[in-house]
């Protein structure tokens, strides 16, 4: 295992108010948060429709920290550019969902953007054993993708000690270094566990947005995950 990492948080505004957008990414940013977490779903890979890049583009002057873009879509290589033009900062995507992913993951890069791969809960991890070189994330779901506020599924802590050995063994051998980022279920119940397994980076939708922000919330709800993930 490596040594303790920075932990990152990215909030989800899939569970954000949707009325007062602009108004949330700032409250987040002011909260302390890293990243803005940004959920495309197409009602195709996923059974959701969500949000696309008009909606990344209208957020983008609100904000200063990067725009974290989940793409939940099939097929993704059409997309890609409209996202890097809207002002996302890192883009990834499911290896399912392209035809060619090491392509994919090249183009996102060419495009100026961070790239990563998104592996669901049942979704083999093979594809690393090609692409390594090309990641600047590995996102894992700890929910089936489609709809917030579902429970974390425990056979992701195996996975994340598994891709953390990787990204290790990586960095190690002189490659780039790589995010480990985990989605769905996250709590202040569970973060300990999953950073210990290996996440830096941890995306919380409902745990930061169900917090009432006119009392301070979000902050309050940032420090308290924070506090959680590394125990005394």
């Amino acid at each position: 295992m490596s040594s303790t990492p920075t932990l990152r948080l990215a909030p989800s505004i899939l569970s954000a108010d949707f009325s007062r957008l602009g108004d949330e990414v700032r409250a987040i940013e002011a909260a302390g948060c890293d990243l803005v977490h940004f959920d495309v779903m197409d009602n195709h890979y996923v059974p959701n429709l969500t949000i696309g890049p008009l909606v990344c583009e209208a957020i983008r002057p609100h904000v200063s920290i990067p725009i974290d873009v989940h793409l939940m879509v099939e097929p993704v290589d059409a997309i890609i550019p409209l996202f890097a033009k809207a002002g996302a900062n890192i883009i990834t995507f499911h290896p399912e969902a392209s035809k060619h992913v090491d392509r994919t993951l090249s183009m996102i890069r060419e495009l100026g953007c961070k790239a990563g791969l998104v592996f669901n809960p049942a979704t083999s991890l093979d594809c690393l054993d090609y692409v390594m070189d090309k990641l600047d994330m590995i996102l894992l779901m700890s929910v089936n993708p489609g709809f917030g506020g579902q429970k974390f599924i425990p056979s992701t802590l195996g996975k994340l000690r598994q891709v953390r050995a990787r990204i290790d063994a990586h960095v190690a051998a002189g490659g780039q270094p790589i995010w480990l980022e985990v989605d769905g279920g996250v709590k202040t119940d569970n973060i300990a566990e999953i950073v210990a397994a290996g996440a830096d980076t941890c995306v919380a939708g409902s745990a930061v947005f169900g917090a009432p922000d006119a009392d301070g919330g979000y902050k309050t709800v940032m420090q308290a995950l924070r506090t959680a993930a590394h125990p005394a």
